[in-house]
């Protein structure tokens, strides 16, 4: 599994950088990223004009810094899963848990990676971007089943993306003690339909 940097002293992001992205993750989840503008989460953050521009050069900066820390989280959780345990199987199962955990306690508004490609429909950085983390999750999912020893690892990983996917779109339509059970149980299930 691939490791995200984990911050130190030296790679520890600013006080003001930090509340910006803190600021802007918030209000561009909650919102969405063209209905807030750049003075709501300077105001939000407390900072000035000239210190969002410093940190970020732009609101696509920042929008790019957003997607990476979900990014960052979401592989955050396939790290806790390989600390915990290095049988695939098992891993397999922290990873429907840490998901469906995810899906109930903190994205209840959708997809973040969904929703920003729905406001930038067109080929640009935010659009590589999520392509990157799609890809990168795809291929972790694969790479675990190949390990696992399951039949057809390349299905069974886009499988269980689609199945996130629809999760976490359902889980704020339908509410996520609804959807996130059915999740669990369902990638469980997909999963037992490819093992030999």
């Amino acid at each position: 599994m691939s490791t995200a940097p984990t911050p130190t002293a030296t790679t520890r992001p600013s006080s003001a950088r930090q509340r910006l992205l803190d600021a802007a993750t918030e209000l561009f989840y909650g919102e969405g990223i063209h209905s807030v503008g750049v003075d709501r989460i300077i105001e939000a953050a407390g900072v000035t004009r000239a210190t969002m521009y410093k940190q970020f050069e732009g609101k696509e900066g920042l929008v790019l810094a957003y997607l990476r820390g979900e990014d960052d989280q979401l592989r955050g959780l396939f790290d806790a899963a390989g600390a915990a345990s290095d049988d695939p199987d098992v891993l397999l199962e922290l990873v429907i848990e840490g998901i469906a955990e995810d899906i109930r306690l903190r994205h209840t508004r959708g997809c973040p990676f969904i929703n920003a490609a729905a406001e930038y429909p067109d080929e640009g950085p935010v659009r590589d971007l999520i392509a990157e983390h799609r890809e990168w999750f795809r291929s972790t999912l694969e790479h675990l089943a190949t390990t696992a020893g399951l039949d057809d690892p390349a299905g069974l990983a886009a499988s269980l993306v689609l199945l996130r996917d629809a999760a976490l779109v359902g889980g704020y339509l339908d509410g996520q003690d609804r959807v996130a059970p059915a999740f669990a149980r369902t990638a469980r299930g997909v999963i037992s339909s490819h093992r030999p």
